[in-house]
């Protein structure tokens, strides 16, 4: 039996995690070639590396079959409703930090704020026979950060690619995304509402509320956040 630990399956945010746990005395390794999602851990005996996609840590996360994770924090939020009572935080890591904002058309010169948006959101109902369009991944988030700020008339489409490109495409009016720099949004003539940050994220290490575990795990869990320098 094993502590298994879920690692970003590639990147800059695996080779990153990769560093991070290096800096602390416990080293991650991918093992094979780039197609085999096989790792190897040196530093603490009995973990086991699981690498995997980002998005995919919150759920085994949640499920219990992973112990440990290194994912966003956007990404356990979003995915994971009341993620408090099935995933605790660790560690934030320091890398991998990203802006959940929403952001309109830069023409748009009446809107620069939630207020605006709600003002707008009412006009183009009363316009269009519709409700504005908000093209997001980010559904659970963006809707509880809209509702507590008031806004209505909206509704929000699901993005599958690039979401700044959906009002280039008129399949939406406004867009909430990740953002690290801005320079993307700028490039699609798009910008920020001054005060619609939805969350701050970066890349984060959450231990698991629902993996069961043995006494021996127990004592290899205590070992590697020993190691780490963390409290479990």
């Amino acid at each position: 039996m094993s502590i298994k630990l879920g690692v970003p399956s590639k990147g800059r945010l695996m080779e990153k995690t990769f560093d991070w746990f290096g800096a602390r005395g416990v080293q991650l390794s991918r093992t094979g070639s780039d197609r085999e999602y096989a790792g190897a851990v040196e530093g603490v005996e009995g973990v086991e590396l699981v690498l995997l996609s980002a998005g995919e840590i919150p759920r085994e996360l949640a499920a219990g079959r992973i112990h440990l994770g290194v994912t966003g924090t956007d990404l356990v939020r979003e995915k994971l409703g009341q993620w408090e009572q099935q995933v605790a935080e660790l560690a934030l890591l320091g890398f991998g930090h990203a802006d959940l904002i929403i952001a309109v058309p830069g023409c748009w010169a009446d809107v620069d704020t939630l207020d605006d948006l709600d003002a707008a959101a009412s006009a183009f109902r009363e316009a269009h026979g519709f409700r504005m369009r908000i093209a997001t991944k980010y559904h659970r988030l963006v809707r509880e950060f809209l509702r507590d700020n008031g806004v209505a008339d909206y509704q929000l489409v699901d993005s599958q690619g690039a979401t700044e490109g959906t009002i280039k495409n008129m399949t939406a009016e406004g867009v909430a995304d990740i953002t690290s720099t801005g320079d993307t949004l700028r490039a699609n003539h798009l910008k920020i509402l001054s005060d619609a940050l939805v969350l701050k994220s970066q890349a984060t290490l959450f231990k698991s509320r629902k993996a069961a575990m043995t006494d021996e795990e127990r004592a290899t869990m205590k070992a590697l956040l020993r190691t780490l320098e963390l409290d479990g």
